[in-house]
């Protein structure tokens, strides 16, 4: 019941085939049934030479990394939505990592200065990191082409054109976010006064280091690296473990999909729990243009329309990390 599918989405990339049809149903079986899977079968920019790469991000000094922080957190910046947040001391959920948008592998045409949600992300000197910049670009391309193709074969799967999602994506503000969970030692632990801080895995008392939560967009692909502790919620209510696979990805589903869809698609809950040692995990948001409207899908249950961009901001400063910058954008209303 519980077994998180498995898929290699390698003929998604192709023509239309009797390959491509298979794979069609079992992504639509894998997002109604458990709103969670792992794909294999991808494009050759997410190597994993290209993601250690990424990472070697959190090896910089203090000094270089809060260069990139949020003003949040780094008052002489002005970066607002994008940029670097540090470890929030004292919370259950414990990581450190960077927020990128589609600048980086688009230049400034992506850029609108006048919406938090479309700023120039902050990144690190060349100097710094070498070759880092062309890494996050190769890898944030690699990552929409393979969010594209899973669209186009949710929409196959739903009896729906496979251009039915495209226009809403075309110039989309997806998130490219490299994450850093640190180990914890007892002394740590011991200052956080929550009883959500500890669960139980395999018959030992482990912390979480991520709560649980349901991601609040469309799709989330993730990039693990080797080290376990990602959970899905199981179909009977328990935690699954989601292996991280070298040349996998694991993907889930958010509400917008599962509202869109009329729940035809599935969104789930997931956490990251601690295991003693760090770990390193790389999520792509696939998320679509800022005044995108999200109205019922023929065959959809119907809802009020709403602008995506105004929703995003509205779910997203509940999280932690952004906590304090509600008032920071006002709502654009429909376009």
């Amino acid at each position: 019941m519980n077994e998180i599918p498995r898929i290699d989405i390698g003929p998604l990339f192709g023509a239309a085939s009797v390959a491509r049809d298979q794979v069609d149903r079992a992504i639509l079986a894998a997002s109604r049934q458990h709103g969670f899977m792992t794909v294999v079968g991808l494009p050759a920019a997410l190597d994993a030479a290209t993601r250690r790469a990424l990472l070697t991000l959190f090896d910089l000094p203090e000094t270089a990394k809060r260069r990139l922080w949020r003003q949040k957190f780094a008052p002489e910046n002005a970066n607002l939505y994008r940029g670097f947040f540090p470890v929030q001391i004292g919370a259950v959920t414990c990581k450190e990592g960077i927020d990128m948008g589609p600048d980086v592998a688009y230049g400034v045409a992506r850029i609108d200065a006048g919406d938090p949600l479309r700023e120039a992300t902050p990144l690190p000197d060349e100097a710094d990191l070498p070759g880092w910049r062309e890494a996050a670009r190769r890898w944030y391309l690699g990552m929409e082409q393979a969010a594209r193709v899973l669209m186009a074969s949710l929409a196959r799967g739903l009896g729906l054109p496979e251009e039915a999602f495209d226009a809403a994506f075309d110039g989309g503000i997806s998130t490219l976010r490299l994450l850093h969970y640190p180990a914890r030692d007892a002394a740590q632990l011991a200052l956080i006064d929550d009883p959500d801080l500890w669960t139980e895995h395999l018959g030992q008392r482990v912390p979480v280091s991520g709560r649980p939560h349901v991601d609040s967009g469309f799709l989330t692909l993730l990039a693990q690296d080797g080290e376990p502790g990602l959970q899905a919620r199981g179909r009977d209510g328990g935690w699954v473990d989601i292996a991280p696979e070298e040349g996998s990805l694991a993907v889930n589903f958010g509400k917008v999909l599962d509202l869109w869809t009329g729940g035809r698609i599935r969104a789930t809950e997931h956490r990251v729990i601690g295991t003693g040692r760090a770990r390193h995990s790389v999520p792509f948001f696939h998320e679509p243009r800022v005044d995108a409207v999200i109205a019922p899908l023929p065959g959809s249950a119907p809802f009020a329309p709403f602008v995506f961009g105004d929703y995003l901001w509205a779910t997203t400063t509940k999280f932690v990390e952004f906590h304090g910058m509600e008032a920071l954008r006002l709502p654009r209303g429909m376009p």
